[in-house]
């Protein structure tokens, strides 16, 4: 393929990854939207395209509109509750922007789930990206009078359910092994210190691991569960054999959990409340969505 051809989509190649992943919520699929606008890029009439980035920003943008709304379908069967796939971080990442690495985190990639596919659209363009209504409405091919709706309805939908209390890295990451610490040494009551009286707990186990069908809520219920794996085998690994690392994901401190050879077999991260308290654990355990980071790969911004 000629340069012409190549050239300008490796440009944007990490931007329209960071679109889709958005858009998307798992690494597998934004490569798989990325790969698709590749094929209909490479099948485009050059002299048509006035603005490449834009161009792609486009079909990539619809692209992942389509398997969005299959994976949708999808998801609705998934065992368990669903997260999104989590990726390896720079620890500086929020020197890129606030917003750019809020938008990656999982806290706020389980908001966006909510939203229909449309909205998820407009808002990652709009709020995230900053496109304006005009040329996302082209993107779309929707009136901009109906894309401005749509984005008013999305903002407010994730301004209502976002986390309410910005926490800095160094608060999350104290917090975040606070409670490792309270896990491991499977004292209850201190487990029950850190965590707020509201804390939800999300496992995605995917059917591969075995792991709750359902969000659990409170306090004592997730303390309970937490102390009842403590010590035990977990995804086919003994506790001798597990090792358990700080790193950055999307954006923020977390736990990544290895077996053997460093094989990572969990990842967990954290929403704090205004006190500090842990407000919700976020565990992902299908080994599906663990390759990115078995890969040493980052997610670009």
């Amino acid at each position: 393929m000629s340069d012409v051809m190549t050239e300008p989509f490796e440009e944007h190649r990490s931007l329209l990854f960071a679109v889709a992943y958005r858009m998307l919520g798992t690494a597998a699929d934004a490569e798989d939207a990325v790969q698709d606008a590749w094929l209909r890029w490479s099948a485009a009439d050059r002299s048509a395209v006035a603005d490449p980035k834009a161009y792609l920003v486009r079909i990539t943008t619809n692209v992942a509109l389509d398997r969005l709304r299959s994976a949708r379908a999808q998801r609705e069967t998934y065992v368990g509750p669903w997260l999104p796939e989590p990726m390896l971080t720079s620890p500086d990442v929020a020197a890129e922007g606030a917003e750019l690495a809020e938008s990656v985190s999982m806290a706020m990639l389980v908001v966006l789930e909510t939203l229909s596919p449309l909205e998820r659209a407009v808002f990652v363009l709009k709020e995230v990206f900053g496109y304006p209504y005009a040329e996302i409405a082209e993107a779309l091919d929707r009136s901009e009078v109906s894309v401005r709706q749509l984005g008013t309805r999305a903002r407010k939908h994730v301004e209502a359910r976002r986390p309410r209390f910005e926490t800095a890295g160094s608060e999350r990451r104290a917090a975040t092994e606070r409670f490792l610490e309270a896990v491991l040494g499977g004292d209850i009551n201190r487990l029950m210190e850190v965590l707020a009286p509201d804390v939800t707990l999300w496992t995605d186990g995917g059917g591969k691991v075995k792991a709750p069908l359902r969000v659990i809520h409170g306090d004592q219920k997730v303390a309970r569960w937490l102390g009842a794996i403590t010590g035990r085998p977990y995804a086919g690994v003994q506790p001798e054999d597990m090792q358990i690392r700080g790193v950055h994901l999307n954006g923020e401190p977390a736990l990544i959990v290895e077996g053997p050879g460093g094989r990572p077999i969990g990842t967990v991260s954290v929403e704090l409340d205004e006190n500090d308290r842990i407000r919700a654990v976020h565990l992902v355990a299908n080994p599906d969505k663990l390759a990115s980071i078995a890969a040493g790969r980052h997610l670009p911004m």
